[in-house]
């Protein structure tokens, strides 16, 4: 069924009443918002390809000199009048005609891997070092070979995300549920969407898992020429810190750029939390200075790295703010959460409305406005939108329930694994008034150790007995990094249970009516890391299975 067809009355149908004239008016206004939305999408398409018919219109490749235009070279040797195919980071997928950027790791150095780049079929590379004059390919030297790889990859891909809406969703807390919701709202709207994210990414009805939050930038761009190929009519995607720091959303023109907030995290890459700060803020310095889109950012007026941002001297962005407080401009009121849902107040100017959505707790409030806002910042009809929340799906591993209802207490999976993400989700389940919370939760290996300690008072503080358990160890010891976990409880009524499996079934045999078990840390996960390698693990199905073991008074 098309927009129009599903917006427009029965052919042929009266209009018996005034409320049914009220109606109709407010859905063609709904329809005249969306398909204004899609004149300027297609206008928007038809201008850019008449740049943009490049080398995918009319040949197999595309030229050197065009794959690095736009990129600040340093110096060049060699041929730029060489036809390429790729843009490639890991020598060992480069193919025939692909351009190899030699990338500094923090273990590891792609200029040692240029001979085996070049075996494969490599036709140039992109380095920050000098020509080495053994290598018989065009080599172009460059600062950041980083930016560089992301303008290439652009690039090549014809700069789709100038063709296509694309908002990017920033912060500590929260990304992968707005942007499902936003992914959500495009879909029920304009019906074909792209995401990319920590679970998944998403085209049209193609689904596959995502192995980074935020890809390297030459899979980023093929994913989004992919999705504009595919009719996808607005893409969302989380944008992660390290993606931001590691270029690899360069070349990506976002029309919208989301900051839900920060909280302490990933101090292991960035080193303290301004630096921390700086990166998720780079993401909306770099849509201030972008031409060729006139950005919306849409920042939590409640959060004060988020107040931060929002007094920035940004010239081009259009700042809107969302919160509880009475200054934001997308503010929510008036929650009331249960186990089926939350409903709240949302006040946008003059106008207000009652939104209505599966999801449970105040910090899905944030999510939800958050997502509306973003929606109404491409260009979606406002009230259309509103209503579309009650359709929100479940996210996997985001306060997701599991286990039979007819049971008398209630297990719920969560992904939480920083202190302010335990102390958010177990406040939520604290104001749906249980008899006692048990809390099994670990902290990862080879991650910020800091906060560590801290996640043991965040758990304590609202939890009635905390089973502390391993996460993902990876190359850790899980003893050691239970002992940096256990400083952090001041009392006594908790217990270590170094398998992850045993302390979930202790937790489900320990419930009685009323309670709520939280198995936090891990969400949607479908493996545990252990010694550098991935064993099979889904805190989701292990639940199930001990609370029907449970229910039919079995042992195993």
């Amino acid at each position: 069924m098309t927009l129009a067809s599903r917006m427009a009355p029965p052919m042929g149908g009266a209009l018996p009443d005034q409320c049914s004239k009220k109606l109709l008016l407010m859905r063609s206004r709904s329809l005249a918002s969306s398909q204004i939305f899609l004149r300027k999408l297609s206008l928007r398409r038809r201008l850019h390809s008449r740049i943009s018919m490049d080398w995918r219109s009319g040949s197999e490749s595309m030229k050197l000199s065009e794959l690095i235009e736009s990129i600040c070279v340093r110096s060049v040797s060699g041929s730029l009048d060489v036809n390429v195919s790729g843009v490639f980071f890991d020598s060992r997928k480069v193919v025939d005609g692909g351009v190899f950027c030699a990338l500094a790791g923090q273990g590891d150095d792609g200029n040692q891997y240029i001979d085996a780049a070049i075996e494969n079929g490599a036709v140039a590379v992109i380095s920050g070092q000098p020509y080495a004059s053994e290598f018989p390919v065009t080599w172009v030297q460059t600062d950041d070979p980083r930016l560089a790889m992301g303008i290439a990859a652009a690039n090549l891909e014809g700069y789709p995300s100038r063709e296509l809406p694309v908002i990017g969703v920033t912060g500590t807390n929260g990304k992968t549920t707005t942007t499902f919701l936003i992914h959500h709202l495009i879909e029920s709207i304009l019906h074909r969407a792209g995401l990319i994210g920590t679970i998944n990414y998403v085209i049209g009805d193609e689904f596959e898992d995502a192995p980074h939050t935020t890809p390297e930038s030459p899979e980023l761009q093929k994913l989004l020429r992919e999705m504009l190929d595919s009719d996808c009519r607005a893409v969302a995607m989380e944008v992660s810190s390290h993606g931001v720091t590691q270029k690899r959303v360069a070349g990506v023109s976002f029309d919208v750029g989301v900051f839900t907030n920060l909280t302490q995290d990933h101090l292991d890459f960035h080193g303290g939390m301004e630096n921390y700060f700086e990166a998720k803020a780079a993401m909306f310095t770099a849509m201030d200075l972008d031409s060729s889109k006139k950005g919306v950012a849409i920042i939590n007026a409640d959060d004060s790295y988020g107040e931060r941002l929002r007094k920035r001297n940004f010239e081009r962005l259009k700042v809107y703010t969302f919160g509880r407080s009475a200054k934001a401009d997308f503010q929510a009121s008036n929650i009331r959460s249960d186990f089926d849902g939350t409903e709240f107040k949302l006040s946008f100017g003059e106008r207000s409305f009652l939104v209505r959505t599966p999801l449970i707790g105040a910090f899905n409030v944030y999510n939800s406005v958050a997502a509306i806002a973003s929606a109404y910042g491409v260009g979606l009809n406002l009230r259309e939108t509103v209503s579309k929340m009650a359709e929100a799906p479940q996210v996997p591993g985001r306060l997701e329930a599991v286990g039979d209802r007819k049971i008398n207490y209630r297990v719920f999976v969560d992904y939480a694994h920083t202190p302010d993400a335990i102390s958010s989700v177990l406040r939520t389940l604290r104001d749906l008034g249980p008899n006692r919370i048990i809390t099994v939760f670990g902290c990862g290996g080879d991650r910020d150790t800091a906060k560590r300690a801290m996640m043991a008072k965040a758990a304590e503080d609202l939890s009635d007995l905390c089973i502390l358990t391993t996460d993902n160890p990876r190359t850790e010891t899980p003893a050691k990094i239970l002992e940096d976990v256990e400083t952090g409880f001041q009392r006594h009524d908790y217990e270590v249970i170094e398998d992850r499996k045993l302390a979930i079934k202790r937790a489900i045999r320990l419930a009685e009516e009323r309670d709520i078990v939280l198995i936090a840390g891990k969400g949607h996960e479908t493996y545990q890391e252990i010694d550098g390698i991935r064993h099979e693990f889904d805190d989701r199905r292990i639940a199930v299975n001990f609370i029907r073991e449970k229910a039919e008074g079995g042992e195993r």
